[in-house]
């Protein structure tokens, strides 16, 4: 299964970003074999506004079924919700720490955003 991860770094060890559309990286990581590919979300991260719905639209297109991640608006929550994405929020500590953690069954999946939306 592929899962989404927001992240600080582009690397497995790297701290997990809380911002959904502001991360400064998304790790796309199969939980298989963990491999994964980091991508830069420089551009939604300086973005004015829609940061949150571009993000994703990059993860749905990366045929992804979770995304693990601290805090998602209410924007990006519809538009990850629209594409069969499932949300788990309040995640925190190192990216592999997260997927290991969604491995072992011990995440809430989340009914609604938990951030307030940007106007």
């Amino acid at each position: 299964m592929k899962v989404a991860v927001t992240s600080q770094g582009d690397t497995l060890d790297a701290q997990l970003d809380p911002r959904f559309g502001r991360a400064a990286y998304i790790l796309i990581v199969d939980t298989e074999t963990l491999e994964f590919e980091a991508f830069n979300n420089q551009e939604n991260k300086d973005s004015f506004k829609g940061a949150g719905i571009q993000a994703a639209t990059t993860v749905s297109d990366k045929d992804v079924e979770v995304l693990l991640t601290g805090f998602c608006g209410p924007n990006a929550f519809k538009t990850l919700e629209a594409a069969g994405v499932k949300v788990v929020n309040d995640q925190s500590g190192r990216v592999i720490d997260a997927v290991q953690k969604f491995k072992q069954g011990n995440v809430v999946f989340a009914d609604d955003a938990n951030k307030d939306g940007h106007w």
